[in-house]
C-alpha cells in the first residue's frame, strides 16, 4: 500500500491526506523508511532528521482530523539541499570548509515552508559550495543519476533531484545560480522551476553568487512546482483551464541549439514538433542578447564567487575538490574594470532582451545540449571535466544572467529536458504555459 506513495506527485499526497486517506506520520515514516533502506541512501542525503520530521508530521496529522490544515502540502514530506540554514542541524555545502557548521536559525523559506506544513526529511548532498553544473563531489557523496549509476547526476543540486527521483522526497528544494535546479531535473526527468531573483528569499542560504543565486523546486509534475512556489511565497497560481490555446513560442536559435548531441535533439525535436501539433506556434528567433551574455559570463560568476569565499580558500583551500577550486580561483584573472564593464554589459543586454523576444510566450531550447557524462571521466580527466561543466551550463545560465524564470519539463528521451524562458516577474504564467506543455507531452 505504501510503495505507490514513493512516487505520488506531492500534490496528490497533499490530496489524500485532506480527504484522511493518508496519515501524515505514516507517510513520513515511508520516506524516512525508503531513504534508510535504499543502497543510495546515504549518497543522496547528508543526513536525514527523524526527530524534525516526525515532530513536523504529527502536527500536520493533528491539523487534518481537526480540518484546520495550513495549505495544499501541509503533511507532505520533503528535502532540502545542504545550503538552507536548519536550526541545530549542520548545513556544510558540499564542502569541508564548512564542516561542523551548525546554523542557529531556519534559512528564511525553509520556516515558510515549514509555517504552511511542509516536512522536512534532511539535507541532500550538493557540488560543492554550489558551483559547478555537474554532481560529481568526490570530498562529500556523488548522487546517482536515474537513468545511468555511471553517469553524473547533473549539479549542483544533485541530491535534491536523486531524493526525487528515487523516491526518498515528494519533492526537493534546491538552487540554481547557472541552472543548478534545471540541469539536475533534466538529467532525472523531472521539473525544476527556476524562479525569478528576488521572489524566494536568501536569507539563511549560504551563497555563491548573491547576485545570480535563486531558489527552486524539483519535482514530478508542474503542479507540483506550482504549490511549491505557492509554499515557499504565498503566490498561488491558478492553473484550472491552462493550455496552449494562441501560444506563441520562440525556439531559441541564437547558441542554444549548437553542438546537441543526438539524443538531445532528438527529445528536443519530438517535444517541438508535438506542440505544434497540438495548435502552438513556435517560430525559429535568433536573439543576439543570448550570445552576447554568454560571452560575458565566464567574467561575472567566477568573480563574484571569488569574492565570496577567497579568504576561506586561502586558508583551507587544500580540503576541496581540486576542479572545483580551480573554479573559484578563476576569479582573479580579471580586474575589478573587468567585472565592472561586464556587469553594465549584462544590465544592457537585460534591457534589450525583451524587444528582441516580443510578442512570444516564452522562449524554447533544450535544458541542457548535453546527456550526462561519465563519472570516471569526469575523476580522471580534467579538460573533459572543465569542457563537460561548461557545456552544462551553456543554456541554463542564459536565464540567469538575463534575470528570467524558467522551466524545464521533461521529454520523451530521458536526461532531455525542455526549457522554457520568460520574463523576470513572470513565474506563475510561465507555470500556466508549462501545465499546458506538459498535458501535450504527457498524452501517449
Amino acid at each position: 500500500m505504501s510503495d505507490p506513495w514513493l512516487q505520488a506527485t506531492a500534490g496528490d499526497l497533499g490530496r489524500e491526506i485532506g480527504r484522511g486517506a493518508i496519515d501524515p506520520l505514516d507517510l513520513a515514516e515511508t520516506y524516512l523508511d525508503a531513504a534508510r533502506s535504499h543502497a543510495a541512501g546515504a549518497r543522496i542525503y547528508v543526513r536525514l532528521t527523524p526527530d524534525r520530521t516526525r515532530a513536523e508530521a504529527t502536527a500536520a496529522r493533528t491539523r487534518a482530523r481537526d480540518g484546520v490544515r495550513r495549505g495544499p502540502l501541509d503533511g507532505v514530506p520533503i528535502s532540502w539541499k545542504d545550503l538552507f540554514d536548519t536550526a541545530g542541524i549542520g548545513t556544510e555545502a558540499g564542502s569541508a570548509l564548512l564542516k561542523g557548521r551548525i546554523p542557529e536559525q531556519d534559512a528564511a523559506c525553509l520556516a515558510m515552508a515549514t509555517a504552511r506544513g511542509l516536512v522536512c526529511l534532511g539535507k541532500t548532498h550538493m557540488a560543492e559550495l554550489a558551483f559547478s553544473g555537474l554532481g560529481l563531489n568526490p570530498v562529500t557523496q556523488t548522487p546517482p543519476c536515474v537513468n545511468d549509476p555511471a553517469a553524473d547526476p547533473g549539479g549542483s543540486s544533485s541530491g535534491a533531484a536523486a531524493s526525487v527521483a528515487f523516491g526518498m522526497a515528494a519533492a526537493g528544494i534546491g538552487s540554481d545560480t547557472g541552472g543548478s535546479v534545471r540541469l539536475p531535473a533534466a538529467w532525472n526527468n523531472l521539473v525544476g522551476l527556476k524562479t525569478t531573483a528576488g521572489l524566494i528569499s536568501l536569507h539563511g542560504v549560504v551563497p555563491l553568487c548573491g547576485s545570480l543565486d535563486t531558489v527552486g523546486p524539483l519535482c514530478r509534475s508542474v503542479e507540483d512546482a506550482a504549490l511549491l512556489l505557492e509554499a515557499l511565497t504565498g503566490m498561488r497560481t491558478d492553473l484550472a483551464g491552462a493550455g496552449l490555446s494562441g501560444a506563441r513560442f520562440a525556439v531559441c536559435k541564437t547558441s542554444m541549439l549548437s553542438d546537441l548531441e543526438s539524443g538531445v535533439a532528438q527529445g528536443f525535436e519530438g517535444a517541438v514538433r508535438r506542440l505544434s501539433s497540438a495548435g502552438a506556434t513556435l517560430e525559429d528567433v535568433e536573439i543576439p542578447a543570448v550570445a552576447e551574455v554568454l560571452a560575458i559570463g565566464g567574467v561575472l560568476v567566477p568573480v563574484e564567487a571569488c569574492a565570496q569565499w577567497h579568504t576561506e580558500i586561502e586558508s583551507r583551500g587544500d580540503v576541496m575538490f581540486p576542479e572545483i577550486r580551480k573554479r573559484f580561483e578563476t576569479g582573479r584573472q580579471f580586474s575589478g574594470v573587468d567585472y565592472v564593464a561586464a556587469y553594465k554589459r549584462m544590465l544592457g543586454l537585460r534591457r534589450a532582451y525583451p524587444a528582441q523576444t516580443a510578442g512570444y510566450d516564452a522562449i524554447l531550447a533544450p535544458t541542457c545540449p548535453i546527456l550526462p557524462p561519465a563519472l570516471d571521466r569526469l575523476l580522471t580527466d580534467s579538460d573533459y571535466y572543465v569542457w563537460a561543466n561548461l557545456m552544462a551550463l551553456r543554456n541554463t545560465r542564459v536565464g540567469n544572467l538575463l534575470g528570467l524564470c524558467a522551466l524545464t519539463l521533461p521529454t520523451a528521451v530521458p536526461g532531455v529536458g525542455l526549457m522554457m524562458l520568460a520574463p523576470p516577474g513572470d513565474d506563475r504564467r510561465l507555470l500556466r504555459l508549462g501545465q499546458g506543455v506538459e498535458q501535450v507531452l504527457n498524452t501517449a
